[in-house]
């Protein structure tokens, strides 16, 4: 088989694994009327393909620290890509060939869930053992990827569905497949360096008696929650604000919110090695506070929704700055570090909306009220930079 001896490529890949997973965790979303009308099925089993899709992944992220290490990071990465292929592909098919339709979506939901988790796992250990001095910019500028991923999947899929119809959903489906099954055969191709190369590799029981693991893993908490606490809320704070359409609500919100998260990310990726990580995150948080205390008490509509979309600059780099920082400071964990960071971040994205939910119907459906509660998140990281920094000093 044809090789690629250039490690840029082993990037190149990195980046497309990351779309992969943006199109598995947004996809599906843009369909669930779609699914309620087809298929008659009810809020709560609408709900449950979220549940499903969020529980495999969080369980792949606790099994990877077992079973990465003994395949190997190559194959584990290319069954990743596989795994979401079959997933894509088997919404359109399933369906109609599974006793009940419903049974036949879970099934492909579970099968590109196992794929994003793995990727997830994977591919930012692959890029911290590439050979370059810049690492925290690399793994921001690959984190941005999933932006730019979310961002297409939403922009492209709306544009597919105006052109030839949203009944035409099973194409797209198919279409969007193609995508982890050509990165598939890439990964196959490029080359990766070894994993914590140059250390002895600590044991699982020697990273849990690391004070600082337990610190930066409520830090990846916080980070997950940070984010998805407004970006979830989005759309909905759109529209009740500006009185907009479902689309347009798309656009302004979870869109633009992505497209600044994006920018930020890659922003760092250009400049972070002029700005020490540390000072980046915790001014980040500084102003991520102050986006959330815009979006909860400004005046104006406008400003609100401003100050929400403006969030996702600033909470750009807090999950691939706390992995950067993880592997600065712990570099011989290997993949059970990156395991269980993936864990926790994903135990942040789920946390952040539900507080913002709960709070906002304990006041009356009162959004602004849930907002407010999810300052909490990049609080807690304000201060947890202050404690690393004093670690390290």
């Amino acid at each position: 088989m044809m090789c690629i001896q250039k490690y840029e490529h082993t990037i190149y890949a990195s980046y497309i694994g990351y779309i992969t997973q943006a199109i598995v965790n947004n996809f599906v979303p843009l369909l669930f009327l779609t699914f309620a009308s087809d298929m008659q099925l009810t809020l709560d089993k609408i709900t449950l393909i979220t549940t499903v899709n969020f529980a495999v992944q969080l369980l792949v992220d606790l099994l990877a620290a077992g079973f990465v290490d003994k395949i190997g990071y190559r194959a584990s990465v290319v069954s990743a890509h596989i795994f979401a292929a079959a997933g894509l592909l088997g919404l359109s098919v399933f369906p109609a060939f599974f006793p009940s339709q419903y049974t036949g979506l879970m099934t492909a939901v579970i099968l590109y869930a196992i794929g994003g988790g793995i990727i997830e796992v994977v591919i930012s250990p692959i890029v911290e053992a590439y050979p370059t001095e810049k690492k925290e910019a690399a793994m921001s500028l690959l984190h941005s990827f999933y932006c730019w991923g979310h961002v297409a999947v939403v922009l492209l899929s709306t544009l597919f569905f105006i052109s030839f119809g949203i009944e035409n959903w099973r194409i797209l489906s198919c279409l969007w497949a193609v995508v982890p099954l050509l990165n598939c055969f890439y990964f196959l191709i490029v080359p990766l360096y070894p994993i914590a190369a140059g250390h002895e590799k600590m044991s699982l029981k020697g990273l849990f008696r690391q004070k600082i693991f337990w610190l930066l893993m409520l830090l990846m908490v916080c980070a997950g929650a940070s984010e998805q606490a407004m970006s979830q809320w989005a759309s909905a704070f759109a529209e009740s604000a500006l009185n907009v359409s479902k689309t347009m609500g798309d656009l302004a919100g979870p869109c633009t919110f992505a497209v600044l998260m994006g920018t930020a990310r890659a922003l760092y990726g250009k400049y972070g090695d002029k700005i020490p990580l540390r000072y980046a995150m915790a001014g980040s948080a500084l102003l991520c506070v102050t986006c959330y205390l815009i979006t909860v008490f400004a005046g104006s509509p406008l400003f609100g929704l401003i100050g929400c979309a403006a969030c996702g600059f600033t909470v750009g780099i807090f999950w691939p700055g706390t992995f950067s920082m993880a592997a600065a400071a712990l570099p011989a964990a290997g993949t059970a570090m990156y395991a269980f960071m993936a864990l926790a971040g994903d135990v942040g994205c789920s946390a952040g909306p539900t507080v913002v939910g709960l709070i906002a119907a304990a006041q009356r459906d009162d959004l602004k009220a849930g907002i407010a509660a999810a300052i909490v998140f990049p609080i807690i990281i304000l201060i947890g930079i202050q404690f690393l920094r004093k670690k390290k000093s």
